[in-house]
């Protein structure tokens, strides 16, 4: 055989093999809602949300009953996006340092497609998706508000008749829309297009964030509505509508899951699904023979504690599971770096752990004793059993034990017993040294932002 066609052939065997690798590997789709706390679905014990999709994916996945996010949106998106505490990389509301690497960035040079829809909320600059490594956006709050002023009055325009902007151009929607129907069409749409390589989709929702409005499947859903006036929506009746919103987030999860049937990649589709916050506080929901008052804004289990549930037909090992493993937002970066073959950021400093080895039933080798939440002027480091809040310079630090899922008690610094005193120190020094972080990842211009700004929100 000739020397060229020895080479012809290597070459072919090679692009043959990436073609082929491609073809198997996971696509991902992270959903994220937005102020869903982890009382609001029926698998997690809801009595008054029902929400059968996600229930069912529960069934044939794993549910997560120890997740934690931020107790706000801003914070909780920066840490999901980068896989690091906010106290390395957050310099102010409504933006993400345009320094930081994203999973986006990871998957997509590791040869993914990538998209994102839903609610933005991290930067105005019309490339700011794209530059954050989206390849195609349908957003809310992107390039401006997403209200708009009619007759002097401020209408909010996510759901009914949205204001969106798609790849950066805007456009307004007047003929009856819902702004979670039109990004779920959307993200069918691009599904159906990639099916036959890898992708990677990134729905953080626009639902169930207030104003508790009607939905197109409410009795009192009116399409000619121009928006909503009040920023809390129907103040009258908050809690119908809040139980309708979650059944209308979970029939827009159950359209993405039969797009995958029909494209022909549901099995070998990772499909994640969280919430960026606690519910909000006009929420009171019945949760397993008690009512949960939603915490969204504080540092409590009602602020913080949020639904997680994974679903892997191909992947995940013995489905059906119920795991109190510890996660955080953290995670979320090396467990989509792990699953699809990408590298994680140059330097990165590793402040998650990849819950892969839970999802194939091997948690004996992941290590995960502790989160770190930094937000305003507090911090807090907690486990399964105890945490502990302070201010951020360390002082008036507390101990909070934990039964479970929203029953705690803070606990009294003098009476503490000796294994509760260890604790307390072993977490007092997990605050000192994460304090000595802040702003270390963000770019020089970020920095002088970040300590610009007095709220930290």
């Amino acid at each position: 055989m000739s020397l060229s066609f020895n080479l012809f052939l290597i070459t072919s065997l090679l692009v043959n093999a990436l073609v082929f690798s491609q073809e198997k590997r996971p696509n991902i789709i992270l959903i994220m809602a937005d102020d869903m706390g982890y009382e609001a679905l029926s698998s997690n014990g809801s009595e008054s949300c029902k929400s059968p999709n996600l229930d069912k994916l529960a069934e044939q996945g794993v549910r997560f009953t120890n997740c934690f996010s931020n107790p706000i949106c801003t914070p909780s998106r920066a840490k999901i996006m980068t896989g690091q505490y906010n106290v390395r990389n957050y310099v102010k509301f409504g933006m993400l340092d345009r320094g930081q690497s994203t999973f986006a960035h990871q998957l997509k040079a590791a040869g993914y497609a990538t998209a994102i829809a839903g609610k933005w909320q991290l930067g105005k600059e019309k490339d700011a998706p794209q530059h954050f490594g989206f390849e195609k956006s349908c957003l809310w709050q992107h390039t401006r508000s997403g209200r708009s002023k009619e007759d002097g009055k401020t209408i909010d325009r996510r759901f009914v008749n949205p204001m969106l902007e798609f790849n950066g151009k805007e456009k307004d929607y007047t003929n009856g829309e819902y702004g979670p129907k039109v990004c779920t069409d959307f993200i069918c749409e691009f599904i159906e297009e990639n099916k036959k390589k890898p992708f990677l989709v990134y729905f953080p929702m626009i639902l169930t964030h207030c104003p508790f409005d009607p939905t197109p499947d409410s009795s009192d859903w009116d399409p000619k509505r121009l928006g909503s006036t009040s920023y809390k929506g129907d103040k009258n009746d908050p809690q119908r509508h809040f139980s309708d919103m979650v059944a209308y987030a979970d029939k827009m999860v159950g359209q993405i899951v039969k797009q995958l049937d029909k494209s022909g990649v549901r099995d070998n589709t990772v499909l994640i699904f969280t919430g960026d916050n606690g519910t909000d506080k006009p929420i009171v929901t019945p949760w397993n023979g008690k009512e949960v008052v939603g915490g969204k804004g504080s540092m409590s289990d009602t602020g913080t504690r949020v639904p997680l549930i994974v679903n892997w037909p191909a992947g995940i090992k013995k489905p059906g599971r119920i795991t109190d493993e510890l996660v955080e937002f953290t995670d979320m970066m090396p467990t989509l770096c792990e699953i699809s073959g990408a590298s994680l950021p140059k330097n990165h400093p590793a402040d998650g752990a990849s819950i892969v080895p839970v999802l194939t039933n091997k948690r004996n080798i992941r290590k995960k004793d502790w989160i770190y939440i930094w937000y305003r002027d507090q911090v807090m480091v907690r486990n399964k059993k105890y945490s502990l809040l302070a201010k951020q310079n360390g002082s008036n630090a507390r101990l909070t034990r934990y039964k479970g899922q929203f029953d705690s008690k803070e606990l009294n610094n003098q009476k503490l017993t000796k294994a509760e005193n260890t604790i307390k120190k072993e977490f007092e020094g997990i605050l000192a040294k994460m304090a000595k972080t802040r702003l270390s990842t963000v770019s020089e211009e970020g920095r002088e932002m970040g300590l610009k700004n007095k709220s930290n929100r």
